[in-house]
């Protein structure tokens, strides 16, 4: 089966579609995102004029609490970031949805990670790495940051950002076979 990368376009702010909303609790903005991520990508399949074809989104959120660490805006973003999650335990809430005709599946996967502490010579090294940006919560599980992980509770590919179990149970309700 081959597969095809539906892309934001030039004309569209893909950015925009991760905008927080006041009072917007962490699991129900990955979520939000998700299924605006989805549709914007259903849109551009239409647009291209695209046989139907299964379609699937994702999105990934950091929170700490009720408040949601998103992308750094710079290093020091990064830098507050990661001293905040220095020494304490936080989720990673991945959504994933499928679309296939005119029908929506959507799950959600919640992990736990735990920081030791992180002195903040080993943040500056990290931020000056560059892996934090582009990043929820400023950090890749898969990289270096990982020899600062005491644990993990949950699915390491829902924190690296795809969480497989459910992608692979949703496509499967989508009638896809692999």
């Amino acid at each position: 089966m081959r597969h095809e990368l539906l892309l934001p376009q030039a004309h569209e702010d893909a950015e925009a579609l991760e905008a927080e909303q006041a009072g917007e609790l962490p699991a129900d903005y990955c979520e939000r995102v998700t299924r605006a991520k989805l549709h914007a990508a259903r849109a551009r399949l239409a647009a291209m004029k695209g046989a139907p074809a299964p379609i699937l989104c994702s999105d990934t959120t950091v929170a700490l609490g009720r408040r949601i660490l998103g992308k750094p805006r710079d290093a020091a973003h990064a830098i507050e970031t990661l001293t905040a999650l220095s020494g304490r335990t936080h989720r990673v809430i991945t959504a994933v949805a499928v679309a296939s005709g005119r029908r929506e599946w959507l799950a959600v996967n919640v992990s736990r990670v735990h920081f030791a502490e992180m002195p903040a010579e080993a943040i500056a090294r990290y931020v000056a790495s560059g892996e934090p940006f582009g990043k929820a919560g400023a950090y890749a599980i898969q990289s270096g940051i990982a020899a600062w992980i005491a644990r993990i509770e949950g699915s390491y590919s829902g924190i690296m950002g795809l969480p497989l179990f459910e992608t692979a149970q949703l496509l499967r309700q989508a009638g896809v076979k692999f």
